[in-house]
């Protein structure tokens, strides 16, 4: 996605945050969602015709900058990993527990065995610790699939939604369902709540979209910012040499 692209996202969302409620809209939504969506994730996994903002990131992508932890950045520490595996955790969670009231693709999967981390929850309010074990250990390519998984999830489910079912609030079971799977710290327990204040319209247009967006759109800041610095030292370096 370029820069036209990107605006074209943001207006493209604030159409659906103003059409999503509205039956006559029902289908329009959804297909919107699904152009929304569909360029958040990799290419592969809607076959879409034009790269997307995952695919931009990704290429030309080195592991080492991928998972380097801390980082250097105006608004986060933590590392394109984290982003990417806590964008994925929250789709999850939220679109197969709180909305279709199903079972999370982490264990349907068997995905919590394929990443090699021991991270159920969200990643909200991660020690620094934990933040540098996941950077350092999960599986890069399982996390990349677990990701398509999902992303292919939540379209079977908002496909199917009414507009009925977009106005109805976050169930309090299910809510209490993902604390009992351990889906969120406690310490991070303000998350759990401010998910129970929304509708399921409100968890389409931040967990599913607008939130993978702006987590996207930060990764590749850090791996410009990475990557730049890495290439001035590699010419640096070739100067030296000759």
């Amino acid at each position: 996605m370029d820069l036209s692209q990107r605006k074209q996202w943001n207006e493209n969302h604030k159409k659906l945050t103003n059409i999503i409620l509205k039956p006559s809209e029902n289908q329009i939504s959804i297909e919107l969602f699904l152009n929304q969506h569909r360029l958040l994730h990799s290419s592969r996994m809607s076959n879409s015709p034009v790269a997307t903002l995952e695919d931009a990131l990704v290429k030309d992508l080195l592991e080492e900058t991928f998972r380097r932890y801390p980082v250097t950045a105006p608004d986060t520490r933590n590392s394109i990993v984290w982003h990417i595996w806590h964008i994925t955790r929250i789709e999850d969670m939220t679109m197969n527990v709180l909305v279709n009231n199903d079972k999370q693709v982490l264990y349907t999967g068997d995905w919590d065995k394929k990443l090699k981390v021991n991270y159920p929850h969200s990643g909200n309010e991660m020690t620094e610790f934990e933040i540098a074990d996941l950077s350092a250990n999960i599986d890069i390519q399982a996390l990349l699939d677990y990701r398509i998984e999902v992303g292919r999830k939540t379209r079977e489910i908002v496909s199917c939604l009414s507009t009925r079912e977009f106005k109805q609030k976050v169930d309090a079971g299910r809510i209490n369902i993902l604390k009992e799977q351990n889906s969120v710290k406690e310490e991070a327990s303000w998350l759990l709540e401010y998910w129970g204040s929304k509708s399921i319209a409100g968890l389409i247009l931040m967990p599913a979209t607008r939130h993978i967006y702006l987590h996207l759109n930060k990764s590749i800041r850090i791996k410009q910012r990475i990557q730049k610095s890495k290439n001035i030292e590699c010419l640096d370096e070739g100067a030296d040499i000759l």
